[in-house]
């Protein structure tokens, strides 16, 4: 980033961050703890981003996310702004990382022990399945290490950079190591090395949704989601709101000034730098500097006015949602905190075949996630049934072209999830209709988004280094940050963008900036 002109730092400089997203909040919480003075504006009534819940009468679901990964993200953040994320959210380790269903009596729960997982697989698949498991599982995580400082923590990887990284932190070896992640085969593709039951491909290929994906486009080095999952899923005491709730908190005793209902619509430019942002009602704000912390498809679209970068690499749409609030009681299957129902493994193809087609998945896959419920071994629960808080959702195709989905294939995709679930024995009772949430939905909660849940889609292997901008864009002095840029979708993915574009920042600011302001609470900054 071009260095800011030493005439600002008569004053602290302004930094103006552009939604209030968990990257919009990690970066605002960052830079007003170095001192800087940072205004944290928010479209919605309320931050959070994807982490807002859903309010179901009196209840509060999650509406997006729903467990915690790589929570050593939060620990190092937290730490940084002074903090203890164990003081301010209550996390349990889940055992239980998700239980699979495809029928009557087929089912099967991943764990978190190793060695748990690979007895449950010898029982429910064979040994020779579970001992390919278990090389699946090292290969998983040699891919996790090979990437995660040279790609995922680093500004702006290429193949080129990534090599060099690679090769500066292990040596000769560490080409061997990137030969290893294979790079240029699909994930779809490489699982066949590993499962020859095709039951468990179609589980680890599910991954690759994770980050809005076919598992039959998607890169093989999406194989280290499994190892980030094995590694420790965390259920937050109060839903993932809460993570969002404590990170408007701290970023706020930090200084930082959150408004919410502030829309903003126009890059302010001067003198071929960015100087503040424009508001939906005509007030503007003056900046040193801009983080914009939303979908990096509203600069190509033009939502932030003629002067904001159009430089963006096209790319496809990744996945979007149909999903399903409601409070109901169930019965039969006994359900953990993560449940995912599968349809026929030879007609896994046809779901993602059709959802890049624009349809509806005929046969869908769904994922109940059962928020009153543990993600520890299986037990009954003990004394009668009671209702508890379920989200259903089913993949679909983003709302590219405007047209929404029709209330009819709603109906029909709607009808062929509760088949799915009844087929594997579980009865759900719903206390009312439940709250529906369709992709047009999510593309007018987030502009430009076109209702894509993850950002730009990973189709190939450039997709890691095309598909997703960097934080640094052309425009001097603003820094994109959140789960449509690099290093990619996901609660910890969007909190490191949000570090990389602090760090860019500050790394602009350092060579002319010397007299640093202190912080303080309540958002003001003093010398």
């Amino acid at each position: 980033m071009s260095p800011i002109p030493s005439s600002s730092f008569r004053r602290p400089p302004r930094v103006v961050v552009v939604g209030a997203g968990v990257g919009g909040l990690a970066s605002a919480a960052l830079l007003a703890h170095a001192g800087l003075d940072v205004q944290l504006l928010e479209r919605a009534a309320a931050p959070g981003g994807k982490m807002q819940p859903v309010e179901l009468g009196a209840l509060r679901l999650d509406g997006g996310p729903t467990v915690l990964t790589m929570r050593w993200v939060f620990d190092a953040l937290f730490e940084r702004l002074g903090e203890s994320l164990d003081r301010h959210v209550h996390l349990r380790r889940c055992e239980v990382l998700a239980r699979h269903a495809w029928g009557p009596g087929a089912s099967l729960d991943l764990h978190a022990d190793l060695e748990q997982s690979v007895a449950a697989i010898a029982a429910f698949s064979s040994p020779a399945e579970a001992a390919r498991y278990r090389a699946f599982s090292q290969r998983a995580a040699q891919v996790y290490a090979t990437l995660d400082r040279p790609f995922m923590r680093s500004p702006r990887p290429s193949p080129a950079s990534l090599t060099w990284r690679v090769l500066r932190q292990q040596g000769p070896a560490g080409l061997g190591q990137l030969l290893r992640i294979s790079p240029f085969t699909t994930l779809w593709r490489e699982l066949g090395r590993y499962f020859h039951d095709p039951r468990l491909r179609q589980l680890f290929g599910r991954y690759a949704t994770y980050c809005g994906s076919s598992p039959f486009d998607a890169p093989a080095t999406l194989m280290l989601v499994a190892h980030v999952e094995r590694e420790a899923v965390w259920q937050v005491e109060g839903g993932m709101a809460r993570l969002a709730q404590e990170l408007v908190r701290c970023a706020q005793r930090q200084g930082v000034r959150l408004r919410c209902g502030s829309e903003v619509t126009r890059l302010l430019v001067t003198d071929g730098r960015v100087s503040g942002v424009q508001l939906a009602d005509g007030e503007t704000l003056p900046a040193d500097a801009v983080v914009f912390n939303g979908d990096a498809r509203a600069l190509t679209a033009g939502l932030l006015g003629p002067d904001a970068p159009r430089t963006l690499p096209p790319a496809s749409p990744s996945l979007s949602a149909l999903t399903w609030h409601a409070e109901a009681e169930t019965g039969g299957f006994e359900l953990s905190h993560h449940n995912v129902f599968f349809g026929p493994a030879a007609g896994y193809r046809a779901e993602f075949d059709a959802i890049a087609a624009g349809r509806l998945p005929p046969t869908p896959t769904v994922y109940v996630c059962a928020q009153d419920r543990s993600g520890q071994l299986r037990a009954a629960r003990p004394g009668p049934r009671r209702p508890e808080r379920l989200m259903c959702l089913v993949n679909a195709p983003a709302d590219a072209h405007g047209r929404g989905l029709t209330a009819e294939e709603i109906a029909r995709c709607e009808a062929q999830m509760w088949d799915r679930l009844r087929a594997a024995g579980l009865r759900v009772t719903l206390a009312a209709p439940p709250l529906l949430t369709r992709p047009q939905d999510f593309a007018q909660r987030f502009p430009a988004s076109q209702g894509a849940l993850y950002g730009p889609a990973s189709q190939g292997w450039r997709a890691s280094f095309r598909a997703r901008p960097a934080g640094r864009t052309t425009l001097p002095g603003l820094v994109l940050a959140g789960g449509s840029v690099h290093p990619g979708p996901g609660v910890p993915m969007a909190a490191l963008s949000g570090q990389l574009a602090a760090e860019q920042i500050l790394a602009g600011l350092a060579s002319t900036w010397r007299s640093r302001p202190v912080a303080m609470p309540g958002g003001m900054s003093m010398r």
